[in-house]
């Protein structure tokens, strides 16, 4: 694994990133010179290694310039949900400490409005164009030769949390005082070892880049020499129509676009030519059962899943193989050892649900100027085991399946009821485009299980819609886990990573955070998966 100017020097013309709707290109060595030139701009601006920067865009070809240049030039990396509002954006530019910040046009309104609430950031820049506050990127840039400087110690990306449980948290590696030049194990490990990346790759990304692993496994198949294929925003059909378009040879994806394409029709599905399609991971939340055994139907054994956190505190693998000899699991940890604890921190025997813990020999993260949310995130005896705030259990053969996140555990009359299997169940009714299920307040139980369902297009949110979601419902789970009650929506507030932004439905029914009482569990100052 290596930097783009390595790639230039051996193939200059080789295409390191394509824009699939519009067909713009980035080469390697327009790679390489665009962020040696925005490399020595912040140089000159006066970032020195350790110092900040923050991207608030679109997927955009830049995306990529902005992430080498603060690779060589050992800044911290900072993405920024581009589908924050203004407040939620300047938060994370501030709390990061940026002293640069790059945006797209397409978040120019947003941009302009959150300027009063960024005075510590001197530089701001925008793609594209200008507004009010901001320098046309190009422009400056372009000012600056595309000379790499003397000196590249490689930089780290600094990610926030997404926010879904609690308050975006910054979470920060120290820098290990390593050159760009220089091999990255881990990294190359995961990307080519793992998943077999390489220099002839073409890799398709159809999810945001402020997110941790489209713009991490993008950055690393650039690592390695391939090509990085990205959708400007996810479409089932334009998805596929991108693998054949452009020969796409690896993907990954979240279990809701598995979701979106399943419900197209036969003939959209059997559209295009998908033969050069050899590996499809997916990550970010948890598969239903049926979904990936449906998309192993129709797409072979081709998928690959993972279960991590942009923490990075432990990394879990599965193939094909042996998921269908363990339906629902999301692997054996590659990186860290599994610890299974209850609220207390008692290990757990195998086979029982509780919280999921990675131990790792050292110390590989903190949160941001947040030393409690730090704190929270480890076990209450030993500061070296690390968790998400996910449940989960492992069976007889090491392998670990997800049973929810503990934020949204339902506990109805003492019974622990986990809304993920209900959802997973929902999910797979043909008028069901998507589905949240939580607990809501209860004055007898202290909880019941609530539904709020997203019906498929052109079919009617109605009582009798509802009566059959609930007999659908009884037929497959425990009648305990039935939902009383079922809402509806036109859209439900699921980020385009996949991660389902739940806490502002459950704020609805239970008041702005917490339980009947207007407590907050401790468990939502850990951080989102």
């Amino acid at each position: 694994m290596t930097y783009p100017g390595k790639h230039a020097d051996v193939d200059p013309d080789r295409l390191a990133v394509v824009m699939a709707r519009t067909g713009e290109t980035l080469s390697y060595q327009e790679l390489e010179d665009r962020s040696c030139r925005f490399a020595q701009m912040m140089w000159d601006a006066g970032l020195r290694p350790g110092d900040h920067m923050a991207i608030f865009a679109d997927n955009h070809l830049r995306y990529f310039e902005a992430y080498w240049a603060a690779m060589r030039s050992g800044l911290y990396f900072t993405t920024v949900n581009r589908f924050l509002t203004a407040e939620e954006a300047a938060y994370i530019v501030e709390d990061c400490g940026a002293q640069v910040l790059v945006v797209s046009e397409a978040v120019r309104d947003v941009a302009v409005e959150m300027l009063p609430s960024i005075g510590n950031c001197p530089v701001r820049l925008m793609f594209d164009g200008v507004a009010e506050g901001y320098e046309n990127f190009e422009s400056l840039v372009n000012q600056y030769p595309p000379e790499p400087l003397d000196d590249q110690p490689k930089g780290s990306l600094m990610l926030y949390s997404s926010g879904t449980t609690g308050k975006p948290k910054g979470i920060k590696r120290a820098l290990d005082g390593s050159k760009i030049t220089d091999p990255d194990l881990i990294g190359s490990g995961l990307v080519g070892g793992i998943f077999g990346i390489n220099d002839q790759s073409v890799y398709l990304s159809p999810a945001p880049l402020y997110h941790s692993a489209p713009l991490g496994f993008t950055t690393g198949t650039q690592s390695v020499g391939g090509t990085a294929v990205i959708l400007e925003k996810f479409d089932p059909l334009e998805a596929l129509e991108a693998i054949e378009q452009y020969g796409v040879t690896h993907s990954q994806w979240v279990p809701t676009m598995f979701t979106r394409m399943l419900k197209l029709t036969e003939e959209e599905r059997n559209r295009c030519d998908l033969s050069t399609h050899k590996l499809a991971i997916h990550a970010a939340a948890p598969c239903p059962v049926e979904v990936k055994k449906q998309m192993l139907e129709w797409w072979g054994p081709i998928l690959h899943e993972y279960y991590a956190g942009t923490e990075l505190n432990g990394f879990c693998y599965v193939g094909p193989e042996d998921w269908i000899s363990h339906p629902g699991t999301v692997g054996k940890p590659l990186i860290g050892s599994l610890r299974i604890c209850d609220e207390d921190g008692v290990e757990l025997p195998t086979g029982e649900a509780g919280l999921i813990y990675f131990e790792r020999e050292e110390q590989t993260f903190e949160y941001h100027q947040a030393p409690d949310k730090t704190k929270s995130s480890q076990h209450p005896n030993n500061p070296l085991w690390t968790t998400l705030g996910d449940v989960g259990r492992v069976d007889d053969d090491g392998f670990l399946y997800l049973t929810d996140r503990k934020a949204f555990m339902i506990i109805s009359g003492g019974v622990n009821i986990y809304p993920q299997e209900i959802e997973d169940c929902l999910i797979l009714h043909p008028e069901v485009a998507d589905v949240a299920v939580f607990g809501v307040p209860n004055e007898d139980f202290g909880e019941e299980v609530k539904a709020v369902v997203q019906p498929v297009e052109g079919v009617g949110a109605d009582e009798q819609l509802a009566k059959r979601l609930s007999e659908y419902a009884k037929a497959h789970i425990a009648g305990y886990k039935v939902p009383r009650s079922i809402d509806f929506r036109e859209e439900l507030p699921r980020l385009p990573t996949g991660k389902l932004y739940k806490r502002l439905l459950r704020d609805e029914y239970w008041g702005v955070g917490g339980d009947a009482q207007g407590n907050v569990s401790p468990i939502e100052q850990i951080t989102e998966a």
